[in-house]
């Protein structure tokens, strides 16, 4: 997601000084929202995506330390200012303990303001000269999203990247857990060194060892030449241990060893070898409940869990569904060259309202095989059923089925038009007001269509 401007979100129930504010900010060239109130705030914040919320910290029913708890409950990595006629130093000292970036008292000095906004964009990653360098070496270019969920959690990767400290990435199977394991390599100064991935629970526990460490020749029967293990393999670099949840317990000492010694011993060595390896590890599983349950050590756990990132499920980031659908269709159709165009709005509408248990990899899945099996241009809407594994619909009633193409037919239009109310009005020949109608009876948000800025 490549933003032209930085943006600025301010929210203050003073109108003048937010129209004030306004003027000063946009001449310096960002680009700037505001809401009256906490409440109005928190409603506008998703839809404006900003990297910087600037807050009263007095106002009606939320103040601004009550909005700063909640924007950091949603949003971790966001930078907050609080501006105050009335700071008191308790305050100040408060609103830094919960993690306020800084507290300026009104009357403020434009110019500390802009330093104080330059400081907070420039410690959250957001200074125009990283955008473009970081999008330039394509390091998240992997993960399709549009999703203000995923661009959160890739603020955070960012931060993280530029450390060395272990990451530990959770989230349900087909979510991707790998993809950002590479973006958080790629983004670090190990990007040049190998990214090395073993799956833990795909390799016998005979063998995870002497894959893991190595061994020497003659350390057991069939070892007639020695082996670099994945940790040499992964020297200077970053190892995956993807699924590390489902680790035997007796590997588990041995890993644990090595993360702590920094140095490793392959099977049949007398002598140890170090290694500086970036451990990321990844599972479906809860460790806390495999601990509780004695299938994972908890020296081991918290080795491994410095940093943690949990990867939404595709259910969370449904905005996410067209966008990938449209990427996973381009990909499939350059390397089959099936004559498909896309997919009627009746499967796209199949595909939104899914429940997708096995996220995206699921998602891929149900593209390829509607690809696969259609015979038409556009693949219908009974194909995806099938693909998802969904019962045919029954045969609606005459009311359902108008309402169905009534609703298809809306959808329809705010696609061709990107979401323009008017001309889809005009297409339909309906004056607005009746359009607007139309749309509400069917429940459609007509700024979901509209391309992202």
């Amino acid at each position: 997601m490549i933003h032209p401007k930085q943006r600025i979100f301010l929210v203050d129930d003073d109108t003048d000084l937010l129209g004030l504010l306004s003027l000063r900010l946009n001449a310096s060239g960002y680009e700037v929202a505001t809401a009256e109130s906490g409440e109005q705030a928190l409603a506008d914040l998703a839809m404006f995506h900003p990297q910087l919320v600037i807050t009263d910290l007095q106002m009606g029913e939320m103040d601004g330390m009550a909005l700063s708890k909640e924007i950091y409950r949603r949003h971790p990595t966001m930078p907050i200012i609080i501006l105050t006629a009335h700071g008191t130093i308790p305050e100040a000292v408060t609103a830094i303990k919960e993690g306020v970036f800084s507290f300026l008292s009104k009357p403020f000095d434009t110019k500390v303001l802009l330093e104080h906004i330059e400081k907070a964009l420039q410690l959250s990653g957001y200074t125009p000269e990283k955008i473009v360098k970081d999008e330039s070496t394509a390091w998240r270019k992997k993960i399709i999203s549009k999703s203000v969920m995923m661009d959160e959690l890739l603020t955070q990767v960012q931060l993280i990247a530029a450390g060395d400290a272990s990451v530990f990435i959770h989230g349900e199977t087909g979510t991707g857990k790998e993809v950002l394991a590479r973006a958080i390599h790629n983004a670090s100064s190990r990007r040049n060194k190998p990214f090395v991935e073993v799956n833990c629970s795909a390799i016998p526990e005979a063998l995870l060892e002497s894959e893991l460490f190595g061994y020497r020749k003659g350390a057991f029967t069939g070892a007639t030449q020695n082996r670099e293990g994945l940790f040499q393999a992964a020297n200077g670099g970053t190892l995956l241990l993807d699924e590390i949840g489902d680790m035997p317990v007796a590997i588990q000492p041995k890993l644990l060893r090595a993360l702590q010694e920094k140095e490793i011993r392959p099977l049949g060595s007398t002598r140890p070898i170090p290694i500086d390896v970036r451990i990321i590890s990844a599972s479906h599983r809860n460790l806390e409940e495999e601990i509780a349950a004695e299938r994972f050590r908890e020296d081991l756990y918290y080795r491994l869990i410095v940093l943690t990132l949990e990867v939404p499920p595709l259910s969370k980031r449904r905005e996410d569904i067209p966008l990938l659908t449209r990427h996973f269709l381009s990909k499939l159709l350059e390397k089959t060259g099936r004559a498909v165009t896309g997919f009627s709005p009746e499967a796209m509408e199949v595909l939104l309202r899914a429940p997708w248990p096995g996220n995206v990899r699921q998602l891929l899945n149900v593209v390829e095989q509607a690809v696969t099996l259609s015979t038409t241009p556009i693949i219908p809407a009974m194909l995806v059923s099938k693909a998802i594994r969904n019962e045919p619909e029954e045969i609606l009633s005459f009311t359902g089925a108008r309402e169905r193409f009534e609703r298809d037919y809306l959808i329809e239009l705010l696609q061709m038009t990107l979401g323009n109310v008017s001309r889809a009005a005009d297409l339909a020949k309906r004056n607005r007001t009746d359009f607007y109608k139309l749309l509400n009876r069917h429940k459609l948000d007509p700024s979901l269509f509209r391309s992202p800025g």
